[in-house]
């Protein structure tokens, strides 16, 4: 059953962590004003109750907040039901059928389980000698099969693939990180058809769109969501914090994610991790 399934997950993890397994922590932290694609609802943080605006006759006092956000924000996972093509999700479905009451029934974000597989980083900014890769440089497949030949990994079905462009290292300059000037860097159509051939579960980048963005093209065009979320049924990861990875060299480990059980959206914020021998 789905139970024992998730009870036999969690000792399994629970069993890692005593034996010398480590943590790194892949999510971006969640700020008022942190950068984002301007297509959805940005996010917000404030306290409707702070300590004192209230005081028990003991003298305890509690804070509180509230939250509104897009699902597309942060670090977060694009569920099937994100991108249609043609009027058709992913294995055919109704893209006007599956949302019933402004809910995507058929291929939501509460339909993808919580993940713990192998997951491999592709570091091809530090493969291809650069910090950081310029603003609409396409990852190419070259590019992909050199990284995973350097790095002397390989890929199976099923694994979950990252990959680090350096772009993750403008989060921090806001609008830089958007890249609707400069463009960003990423896979193109190409690269995703590759890795969807190679069988993959899930990929992610340290982007904010996953895929490459020409300079002075927005989002205007995204290939690559196509291929995997329409025609090939693999999840895409985006916004990702790739620097410690690279700079520990650590390109094979356990991926854990964990969607937000939201019924019927079509992503979620997430905080992956990856899991690493001590």
């Amino acid at each position: 059953s789905q139970g024992k399934r998730r009870h036999q997950m969690s000792d399994a993890l629970l069993e890692a962590v005593t034996n010398g397994i480590t943590f790194v922590d892949l999510g971006r932290q969640l700020s008022v004003g942190m950068p984002q694609s301007p297509n959805h609802p940005q996010f917000w943080h404030t306290l409707p109750r702070r300590h004192g605006d209230m005081v028990r006759a003991d003298g305890g006092s509690a804070a509180n907040e509230m939250i509104t956000t897009g699902t597309h924000v942060g670090t977060h996972i694009d569920a099937l039901a994100h991108v249609s093509q043609d009027g058709k999700l992913f294995g055919g479905a109704d893209a006007g059928q599956s949302c019933l009451g402004g809910k995507y029934v058929e291929h939501g974000v509460h339909t993808i389980e919580p993940m713990v597989r192998r997951g491999i980083l592709l570091d091809t900014a530090g493969h291809l000698g650069v910090d950081v890769l310029e603003g609409g440089y396409e990852i190419t497949v070259a590019d992909l099969q050199g990284c995973l030949a350097a790095q002397q990994v390989d890929l199976r079905e099923g694994d979950v693939v990252l990959i680090r462009s350096g772009w993750g290292r403008r989060f921090a300059e806001g609008t830089a990180y958007v890249g609707k000037d400069s463009g960003v860097p990423g896979i193109s159509e190409d690269g995703a058809e590759w890795l969807a051939a190679q069988g993959i579960h899930a990929a992610g980048a340290d982007s904010i769109a996953f895929e490459r963005l020409a300079p002075g093209g927005g989002h205007a065009s995204l290939p690559a969501h196509r291929v995997f979320l329409v025609e090939n049924g693999i999840y895409i990861i985006e916004a990702l914090d790739l620097e410690e990875l690279a700079q520990r060299r650590i390109y094979e480990f356990t991926f854990v994610l964990v969607p937000l059980n939201i019924f019927g959206a079509t992503g979620s914020p997430v905080r992956p991790l990856a899991l690493v021998s001590a």
